[in-house]
C-alpha cells in the first residue's frame, strides 16, 4: 500500500481494499448537537470528507454543504451515502481548489491528522483564507503523540500556535463516542475566525 498520506494513491489503496477504521459509519454525537444552532443555508465545507455521512445530514438539515476528496474512491464511497444529495461531493484537493467565497463553517473530522505534520502550516494557512471572518472551524481535533501515523495526533500547543493567528477557540469539549482509533485523544472544538 502507499505510505504518504498526503498523496491520492495513499487513500485510493485503502478505500478500494475496504481499510477504513476511521469510518464511523453514523454521525458523530458532537455534530449531531452542532448542526441545529447554525441557520439553514449557512455554506459549510467538509474537506477530506470520506464516506460523507456528516456531508449528507448537514444537507439534510438545510445546510449549504461542498464536501470534498482527493481520492476518487473515496468520492465513490461518498455517493453510495449521499442519497438525494449527489450534487454536494467533488472531487478535488483542499490544497488548490478554487472555492470561490469564503464559508461559514469548515468541519474538521479526521482531515488534519491525515496530514503528514510537514504539511500542517499549509493546513493552517488555507484554512484561514476559506473560513470567513466570524465564521468557524468545527469539528473533532486529535490530541496524541503519534510520530507515525495517519492519524498524526498533535498537543494542544501545537494546535494553538497553528490557529491563534486567524482563530480564537470559543469551544471545548469532551468527545464521548470516539471510534477505537480515536477513543480518548479527541476533543469537538470550535475556533472562531478573527
Amino acid at each position: 500500500m502507499a505510505q504518504d498520506s498526503s498523496q491520492p494513491d495513499f487513500w485510493e489503496t485503502r478505500y478500494v481494499n475496504g481499510v477504513m477504521p476511521w469510518d464511523a459509519g453514523k454521525v458523530p454525537r458532537a455534530l449531531l448537537d452542532f448542526v441545529p444552532t447554525l441557520k439553514v443555508g449557512t455554506r459549510v465545507l467538509v474537506p477530506g470528507c470520506g464516506s460523507a455521512y456528516e456531508a449528507y445530514f448537514m444537507a439534510e438539515n438545510g445546510l449549504d454543504v461542498l464536501a470534498i476528496d482527493f481520492s476518487q474512491a473515496a468520492v465513490e464511497e461518498a455517493r453510495k451515502h449521499l442519497g438525494c444529495f449527489p450534487h454536494i461531493i467533488q472531487l478535488a484537493d483542499f490544497f488548490e481548489f478554487d472555492f470561490q467565497a469564503p464559508y461559514d463553517v469548515v468541519y474538521e473530522r479526521a482531515f488534519l491528522c491525515a496530514l503528514p505534520p510537514k504539511m500542517w502550516d499549509r493546513y493552517a494557512e488555507r484554512i484561514a483564507q476559506i473560513v470567513k471572518p466570524g465564521g468557524l472551524l468545527a469539528g473533532f481535533f486529535y490530541f496524541a503523540d503519534t510520530p507515525r501515523g495517519p492519524p498524526f495526533g498533535i498537543s494542544v500547543k501545537r494546535l494553538d500556535a497553528l490557529l491563534s493567528p486567524g482563530f480564537e477557540p470559543v469551544a471545548d469539549r469532551e468527545v464521548n463516542d470516539s471510534l477505537p482509533l480515536f477513543e480518548g485523544k479527541e476533543r469537538w472544538q470550535e475556533w472562531r475566525r478573527r
